[in-house]
């Protein structure tokens, strides 16, 4: 039997085991060693209450329960209710979980399974991570507290200020602010929109790498397709790799080997193609520069540009390529009635960035000015009555194509199919008002009497112009021609060719200072050669037919030159054939006024148009050095005899 003394000493020790309760729910208690290495113990800082729950046997849960804080390192944990087990060493919590990792991540939920040893922490319903910068939402979360890596498998939302990034799987490097995005990836920005399959993205740099085919597309609806390269999304600057595909969404796409973009500045650097649907161009060269807010183009490297006219497509290379909007160009004053036609560079690409050299570097041609223009119509108005003009054959004849006078209209004509009508009804030209009375020092109409052309539309698909810079080279099936530069306008779809032009129809061949082609409905309709013109036309061996004039006008038909008109101190050297073709003569003759008709591509008939001075000489007096006329040159060395020779 126990006697009193045994039963006052157990009340002391229940007393003192009361105590003990007490003191362990508010003061941290010293944790045993974890049985399993790794992540160190789990330290209990506080809880409302604790109390032990036996599973089995070999299993006893240590119950925390309100306000609970835990940490283990550098980890803080926090909750409403905590189950830890020593054995398994694991916990479970739940109610407004919230894990605080090195001060820097934050981690929330409602539940949360957690490996002590290994540190790694399942959490689930209403996931969200955090550093302040950028968050994560998810169904459901797995992250390592060692690696510092997060991932979901069960999609989610990172969002990075303005930035919205969504995939069904996804892994969040913490310490290094790099996300891996898989499955279903969407990036909506405020100034682009990016779908992939795969998508590497750091938060901190705001910066996405591509792995896999991805499409970009931005506010304007510019798209890219890329599957390698980066993109800023802070500053717009961006490369991409693997031949990416971009599409201005008006027409226009640019692939090449690589793609950088740099201040609206797209680069593309290795077999760059650059199509223009609406105008029907294509752009093909090793180096090419965008300007993607101004459309404007600088093309190097053996740059090729193909304009589709029909089945007879023309292509034209040159050392350097520019392309850009003609209201971009020039602006002309009000009513042309102003002093002068205001020139505007484009500056959009920077050259200095381009380390171009100066021979590349866009530059603008001068243009007239309006009192020169004034001036040069009113000469010719003066000059309408003592000119005296024969109208060639109308259009009506199957064989040659009228050619009007250039100061003259016809009212009526009686033709003759083949033969030329030597007195014609003509209509003098309305005299044209002079465009500023200040231009001559003569009285006329304001400015404001002539008509202004309607202001061109920036959207405008004739709204462009082409320059070719050294070594210009064209080719179609019909016609061929060089220079050392080149403008060509959407416009008014017309060539300049500039310094030593030369352009090729088959057998002849057309030289002058400057060399003026127009087209129509996609097909060759007429040129100018100005200044020292001469036409060529090649015979057979030594045997080539010239004409010569201070100005030359050819006219075509479906593609081919039907006839020409030379004026000014005319010289015509051809040689005559018999109805077998056998050579008979050659005729050497001056006139101010010529015209040729050509038939199956070969020189037909030539008519004078004014007294002439001819010369025939037998065909054995002359060797083939005495019939070329001065300045003759035959340049069919430099003709390019395929399409293919533009691409060498």
């Amino acid at each position: 039997m126990q006697g009193p003394i045994d039963l006052l000493k157990f009340g002391f020790v229940f007393l003192l085991l009361s105590a003990a309760t007490v003191v362990f729910a508010q003061k941290p208690v010293p944790q045993p060693p974890s049985p399993i290495s790794g992540g160190g113990p789990i330290d209990i800082i506080h809880a409302d209450s604790i109390s032990l729950k036996k599973v089995n046997d070999s299993t006893n849960l240590t119950v925390l329960k309100g306000s609970v804080l835990m940490k283990q390192g550098t980890t803080t944990f926090k909750c409403d209710r905590c189950e830890k087990n020593d054995r398994a060493n694991t916990f479970e919590a739940w109610g407004s979980v919230h894990i605080i990792d090195n001060d820097t991540t934050h981690i929330y939920a409602d539940h949360l399974r957690y490996l002590i040893a290994k540190q790694i922490a399942y959490l689930d319903k209403n996931v969200k991570l955090t550093d302040g910068r950028t968050t994560l939402t998810t169904p459901d979360l797995t992250y390592n507290m060692a690696t510092k890596i997060a991932t979901y498998t069960n999609s989610g939302k990172v969002v990075n200020k303005k930035t919205v990034i969504t995939s069904k799987e996804g892994l969040y490097y913490t310490d290094m602010k790099d996300v891996y995005f898989k499955k279903n990836v969407l990036v909506n920005d405020p100034a682009y929109k990016i779908t992939t399959d795969s998508l590497l993205y750091n938060t901190e740099s705001r910066t996405a790498r591509f792995i896999a085919m991805t499409n970009i597309k931005d506010s304007a609806n510019r798209s890219i397709d890329t599957k390698d390269g980066f993109y800023d999304l802070k500053t717009g600057e961006a490369q991409f790799g693997q031949r990416p595909f971009i599409n201005d969404g008006k027409g226009t796409t640019l692939n090449a080997d690589n793609v950088s973009l740099n201040n609206n500045i797209a680069k593309a650097d290795g077999s760059a193609v650059l199509i223009d649907t609406v105008r029907k161009t294509t752009v093909i060269g090793n180096l090419i520069y965008q300007n993607r807010s101004t459309d404007a183009f600088l093309a190097t490297q053996k740059p090729l540009m193909i304009i589709k006219q029909g089945s007879d497509s023309l292509y034209v290379t040159a050392d350097t390529l520019f392309s850009a909007k003609l209201t971009d160009l020039y602006v002309v004053s009000p009513a042309l009635g102003g002093d002068s036609i205001k020139i505007k560079r484009d500056t959009s690409i920077k050259t200095d960035s381009l380390n171009l050299s100066d021979s590349m570097q866009h530059y603008v041609r001068p243009v007239p000015d309006a009192k020169a223009l004034a001036a040069a119509i009113e000469r010719n108005n003066s000059a309408v009555s003592a000119e005296k003009t024969i109208v060639l054959p109308s259009s009506t004849d199957p064989e040659h194509k009228a050619l009007a006078p250039d100061s003259v209209t016809v009212a009526a004509i009686k033709t003759i199919p083949g033969r030329i009508q030597e007195e014609p009804i003509l209509t003098p030209v309305k005299p044209v008002p002079v465009l500023n009375s200040r231009a001559s020092g003569k009285k006329g109409p304001p400015p404001a009497a002539v008509k202004a052309e309607k202001p061109m539309a920036a959207n405008d698909s004739t709204n462009r112009y082409f320059e070719a810079f050294h070594n210009v080279k064209i080719y179609s099936d019909s016609v061929q021609a060089v220079s050392d530069s080149l403008f060509y306008s959407f416009k008014d779809s017309t060539f300049r060719l500039y310094q030593r032009p030369v352009i090729w129809g088959k057998n002849s061949q057309i030289t002058g200072d400057t060399i003026l082609l127009h087209t129509k409905n996609k097909q060759m309709d007429r040129l100018e050669a100005f200044k020292n013109g001469l036409m060529i036309n090649h015979v057979e061996g030594q045997a080539y037919n010239q004409i010569k004039g201070s100005r030359i006008d050819g006219y075509f038909t479906n593609g081919s030159m039907d006839s020409m008109r030379s004026k000014g101190s005319v010289e015509s050297l051809y040689f005559v054939q018999d109805d077998d073709s056998a050579f008979v003569g050659i005729n050497q003759v001056t006139a101010d006024i010529l015209d040729a008709y050509f038939a199956e591509k070969k020189l037909k008939k030539i008519v004078f148009r004014s007294e002439a001075n001819a010369t025939f000489w037998p065909i054995r007096s002359k060797s083939p050095e005495e019939t070329r006329l001065k300045g003759f040159t035959w340049r069919e060395a430099e003709r390019p005899k395929t399409k293919y020779d533009l691409m060498q």
